[in-house]
């Protein structure tokens, strides 16, 4: 008996593929052993028993000894008579049959010859033909489990299916939205029952609470699901990465399903072929066989009458056969009518969407829609649980439960510090979200959010009751509406750095009590397109605005604040700044800076701000100041900033500027100092560093306030003594110059504590300088061995701090 599990091979395939398998699968799979049975048990048969047995037909005497001689006459003459022999009693009568005189030999010489002359070939072959029709059905039915092309796909779905379904992650995503979902429908019972009028045990009708309406957790302590450890979390969170990527990759083609109509089509065609034949074949499987063979000479007969010792058992296998084949095939076209009646290259999730309430959980398409029709089949479940790792949400919530797992509160509090702005600060930088534990940090007042993607303020933010600073740079924020609330209320600061201005969060328009608004990064030149700067009007208590950007003009929503605007910086990273007109509305402005704004002149707008105590033209284009006379209408007017430009002259007119108390000249073309800039006698700052110029005058005793003076990489030759009769300074930069002498004068100077001599051309150093109290080592900038030409006591004094 040759044994079944021979033919394993055929059909053998991972016991996990069995949930790619439906209902008509598995059917035709258990026909396929039934018909493979009888296909085993037949050949068997054949192997086993003699398959037909074969005796020579019996002919006429007639016809067999007419012309022979009378055989009876010839003895009669040949012998003497005899007497006659006694009757035999009846009871000793033999019985005989028929007499061939053939030999074992020839008799199996004759079954052979009747078997392959005579028998047909169906009866013969039978058993063989009903197992190659089994094996074929059995390949056609795996074989898009062993192709290379399909096999890797089908292998890599069904090991992400198997982790999808065995993730904790899953467990508690689920059972998170059915406890939403829970808490929905006890909140609507409550509301429907907690106004309930049932009879008293004395006949009237009492208004009486639902026992629904008490709250939860005064009958019972609400179970809350599992929280997941660091490696679960980290496992779910590489699920997701590679149900992305398998998505992608098997949504670009149909391979699967093609191959599945294919054998399906091929199965069908092969059931009607096998129906054909059969039907017509199955009345030659006979009994008795006539057999007539020219072998009369080897056994000495013709004519044969043979006896099919399996027919009648054949007959019946075939008829079973038939039957298993025709319910195959049945089972095959319903198969082609579930394949071309539904559209299985589209797979929506619509139910699950309805049944979880996860509701950005997307439709597939293509092969990943096919598997996902045939995992339907075996298992529902399977696909609602998979459809978990799709939901942008669902991940999510992974990232801030992993987040929330790896950045403890404490470990975010040792990450604390003080910023510019003498703010407890928080910087988070590069992480996946933004981590809830921060909002448990109460002492926070300021939180700095750096390249962070997707970040979700929450309603939680509210617990910050410092906080009064918000950064985001470089992040794409939302926030939760009762955030939002919070933040209109409290925040008093927000930076925002941006690559485009579609990232600026829109929500920051309506921040009412805003003092500060900081803004860097790129906007559209035409600034009358940006229509999201057009909010400005909104932010009421803003008081300073800065915008490093790419502005061609001042933008009308900024001119929109200019009531209450106190400080306005324009950092124009080289584009020219043209139109600036609109500043002449921002009459209350105390501070201005345009900066690298490629300005070859001085905007006449700014000679109409009367309330400007600060100017900044820094890294412009300016090479004439003739202008300047008109500064004399700014009485407030303290500071002015004409640093990092290509300024050649001073022109006298700055005389006029009598309020001016810092002065930055530094970084220009400067050769010459008029002494008419010493008439501003309130200056307590004056840098004049990165110039050319060549001499002081002694006008500058004068500056009686000046506490801070820089005349450093110049080529001045000597310093006029009445500079030390400024008895106020406390900054003297005078060096990378050609001085070849420093006056003993120096020792006037008893509030200096930073004197720069470096890089000129002194041999020595005057002793008077310990009359310098509060000039120390660290305060003097000079080379060593200059340092060393002082006294020793000047030095020891020096270095004692």
């Amino acid at each position: 008996m040759i044994p079944v599990t021979e033919f394993r091979q055929f059909s053998e395939q991972q016991p996990a593929f069995r949930v790619l398998k439906p209902w008509w699968d598995v059917f035709t799979d258990y026909l396929s052993v039934a018909m493979l049975m009888i296909g085993v048990f037949g050949c068997t048969l054949q192997v086993m028993q003699d398959k037909i047995i074969c005796l020579p037909k019996r002919v006429q005497p007639s016809q067999n000894f007419s012309n022979l001689p009378n055989v009876s006459n010839l003895v009669s003459n040949a012998t003497p008579s005899l007497p006659p022999k006694p009757p035999t009693p009846p009871a000793t009568v033999e019985m005989k049959g028929l007499k061939t005189d053939l030999d074992l030999q020839q008799y199996s010489f004759i079954n052979q010859m009747c078997y392959e002359r005579a028998l047909h070939w169906y009866a013969k072959y039978f058993p063989y033909l009903v197992l190659i029709h089994t094996l074929i059905f059995m390949l056609c039915s795996n074989f898009w489990f062993k192709f290379p092309g399909s096999s890797s796909k089908i292998e890599h779905f069904i090991s992400i299916l198997g982790k999808c379904f065995d993730s904790p992650w899953t467990t508690r995503a689920l059972s998170e939205v059915s406890g939403e979902d829970s808490e929905k429908d006890n909140r609507k019972n409550n509301v429907s029952k907690s106004n309930t009028i049932q009879p008293s045990t004395e006949g009237t009708l009492v208004k009486t609470q639902s026992l629904r309406s008490i709250p939860e957790k005064f009958i019972v302590d609400k179970g809350t699901p599992g929280a997941l450890d660091k490696k679960e979390g980290e496992q779910a969170k590489a699920l997701f990465e590679k149900v992305k990527k398998f998505r992608l990759h098997v949504e670009e083609s149909d391979l699967l399903y093609a191959m599945y109509v294919r054998q399906t089509v091929l199965k069908v065609i092969k059931f009607l072929i096998i129906i054909a034949y059969n039907s017509a074949l199955v009345s030659e499987v006979q009994f008795t066989v006539d057999c007539n063979v020219d072998i009369q000479d080897m056994t000495g007969y013709k004519n044969f009458s043979c006896n099919h010792t399996m027919a009648h058992l054949f007959s019946k296998l075939s008829f079973c056969y038939l039957c298993f084949v025709s319910i195959y095939g049945f089972t095959c076209l319903y198969t082609l009518y579930w394949l071309f009646y539904r559209s299985l290259r589209e797979y929506s999730f619509e139910y699950v969407r309805q049944e979880t309430g996860i509701d950005d959980i997307p439709d597939v398409k293509n092969d990943f829609a096919f598997m996902l029709h045939l995992i339907d089949q075996y298992d529902p479940l399977y696909s609602k649980r998979f459809a978990v790792f799709l939901s942008e949400v669902s991940e999510n919530k992974l990232k801030q439960l992993n987040l929330n797992n790896e950045w403890t509160a404490d470990k975010l509090r040792q990450r604390l510090q003080m910023n510019a702005h003498n703010r407890l600060e928080l910087q988070l930088f590069m992480l996946s979200g933004l981590p809830d534990t921060v909002f448990g940090i109460i002492e926070l007042q300021s939180l700095k959010l750096e390249i962070i993607n997707n970040v979700m303020i929450p309603a939680t933010i509210a617990q910050l009751d410092n906080l009064q600073e918000l950064s985001l740079y470089q992040c794409s924020a939302k926030i939760h509406s009762a955030a939002l609330v919070f933040l209109k209320e409290n925040l008093k600061v927000l930076n925002v750095k941006f690559d485009d201005f579609r990232e600026l969060p829109p929500w920051m328009y309506g921040l009412r009590n805003l003092e500060e608004l900081y803004l860097i990064g790129s906007l559209s030149h035409d600034i009358s397109k940006n229509i999201t700067l057009e909010s400005f009007r909104e932010l009421k208590s803003l008081k300073v605005l800065y915008i490093k950007s790419n502005l061609s003009k001042v933008p009308q929503s900024v001119v929109d604040v200019s009531s209450h605007l106190l400080k306005m910086c324009l950092h124009n990273d080289g584009t020219k700044l043209v139109m600036l007109n609109n500043l002449k509305k921002m009459v209350n402005l105390t501070e201005l800076e345009l900066v690298h704004c490629d300005l070859e002149r001085i905007p006449h707008a700014i000679f109409s701000l009367s309330s400007l105590q600060e100017l900044d033209l820094k890294e412009n284009n300016l090479k004439s100041i003739e202008e300047i006379l008109s500064f004399q209408h700014l009485r407030k007017l303290t500071v002015l900033k004409l640093w990092h430009n290509s300024i050649t002259y001073i022109p006298e007119h700055i005389k006029k500027l009598t309020s001016l108390e810092r002065l930055y000249f530094s970084h220009n073309k400067i050769e010459v100092l008029p002494s008419h800039l010493f008439l501003c006698n309130k200056i307590r700052y004056l840098d004049l560093s990165y110039n050319d110029i060549r001499f002081i005058p002694p006008e500058i005793g004068v500056l009686q306030s000046l506490q801070y003076f820089s005349i450093s990489c110049n080529k001045v030759e000597s310093v006029p003594d009445e500079l030390y009769f400024c008895k106020k300074l406390k900054t003297l930069k005078i060096g990378k110059n050609n001085l070849s002498i420093l006056s003993p004068k120096i020792g006037n100077l008893v509030f200096l504590s930073v004197l720069d001599i470096k890089g000129n051309h002194l041999e020595f150093l005057p002793p008077e300088l310990s009359e310098c109290k509060a000039l120390k080592k660290s305060g003097l900038v000079v080379e060593d061995t200059l340092f060393e030409t002082l006294p020793l006591d000047v030095r020891e004094q020096m270095k004692v701090e």
